[in-house]
């Protein structure tokens, strides 16, 4: 969109706007948010908005604890459960920044958008599909917040499927936002669901996954549910994956740079590269793809989850995927990594992702043999 300060205050006038949150992210990834309103959007573009760096998890240390926060005017966006209230309040995902106006490098965002700019350097723009899994349960009997699936349904099923409605609801919610939903179904576990959004430039596909999780959880309150994305809420069945399918283009053709034509499995050597380095950073970026210790508990035999430092074509017990090409799609050519979860940081997930295959490409290291059985039969030793 490209919005100047001007532009920006007057749209915020056109639509009657009475509050503006701005958000960003702690190192976790649990979204932060100060409300101003839209009388000081004036002073918010000229001089940014101060806060306590040192109360943000993962920040910074009481003795050097001012910081701003810089608007992303490409970010605004109404609130769409908030349209109709007393009160219109919109919002900005925010960067934060030093008092010397630097950038914060602590900042989650900030992180990814320095190895994108690792990236750019190389020639190469980083695209990203997330695919969020989520559980909606009831509340028990007294009001508390117990795994309680809402339904007893499984993989794409509709007659018994009572939050059909609600998905509804949350979609037309995410387009509120700029989101461009390309379907919604409701998952293999009992209770548990799935919206898809489009796949695109990493920082904006991050921006809507962060926005994706603040938008269902307030969707499905207004239902009298509650939305989580806990990995393995519930023992013996599926958990909750973030399934990121990934790919690299030419920054200047915008060319699919995984693509390789009359390769095997149709990817180029820069696409074996960048599996390669995912392989080999796997155990030190589960601290960020799976960062809690229930993440631990989806990732085991039997349930779509990968447990080995593998990769394969179409194969689901693989650590990553390679979906088969389509002839006359060779643009779509990607990778999926199938270990992060939901309770992951998007920011950082991205960020040590695209690191790891860009220090593949960097050392021309190649994959090992790909596995195309079933690797959750398999003799461990």
């Amino acid at each position: 969109m490209g919005y100047t300060n001007e532009q920006i205050l007057d749209v915020v006038k056109e639509q009657q706007i009475d509050f503006l949150n701005l958000q960003f992210t702690d190192i976790v990834g649990i979204i932060k948010n100060i409300t101003i309103p839209t009388t000081q959007l004036k002073d918010a573009l000229d001089h940014g908005v101060w806060f306590d760096g040192s109360s943000i998890e993962g920040f910074a240390r009481i003795a050097e604890s001012d910081m701003y926060l810089q608007l992303d005017l490409d970010t605004y966006a109404p609130i769409p459960w908030e349209s109709e209230a007393d009160f219109k309040t919109a919002r900005f995902i925010c960067d934060v920044f030093t008092p010397n106006g630097d950038p914060f490098p602590g900042d989650p965002r900030r992180a990814l958008k320095n190895v994108l700019a690792e990236a750019a350097e190389m020639g190469f723009k980083f695209n990203t599909g997330p695919e969020l899994e989520f559980f909606l349960f009831k509340p028990g009997p007294d009001g508390s917040l117990q795994p309680i699936p809402h339904d007893a349904a499984g993989y794409f099923d509709v007659s018994t499927d009572y939050a059909t409605h609600i998905r509804r609801q949350m979609v037309k919610a995410l387009q509120g936002f700029g989101i461009v939903v390309e379907a919604s179904h409701h998952e293999v576990a009992i209770g548990q669901h799935e919206i898809d959004f489009q796949y695109g430039d990493a920082l904006r596909t991050a921006d809507n996954a962060v926005t994706f999780r603040t938008t269902l959880k307030a969707i499905a309150q207004k239902n009298g549910l509650y939305a989580t994305f806990m990995p393995k809420p519930i023992a013996g069945i599926n958990g909750s994956g973030m399934h990121v399918h990934q790919s690299l283009a030419d920054i200047n053709t915008g060319k699919n740079a995984f693509y390789g034509e009359g390769k095997e499995r149709g990817l180029s050597d820069i696409a074996l590269n960048y599996v390669a380095g995912l392989l080999d950073h796997a155990p030190a970026m589960s601290a960020v793809l799976a960062p809690l210790v229930n993440s631990y508990k989806r990732l085991v035999p039997g349930y779509e989850a990968p447990v080995y430092i593998s990769w394969g074509q179409t194969n689901r017990s693989a650590l990553v995927r390679v979906p088969r090409i389509t002839k006359g799609r060779t643009q779509a050519t990607r990778i999926e990594l199938r270990c992060p979860d939901p309770s992951a940081n998007p920011y950082l997930a991205f960020a040590v992702m695209l690191k790891s295959g860009l220090d593949g490409i960097r050392r021309n290291l190649t994959p090992p043999a790909a596995a195309e059985e079933d690797l959750y039969h398999i003799d461990p030793r």
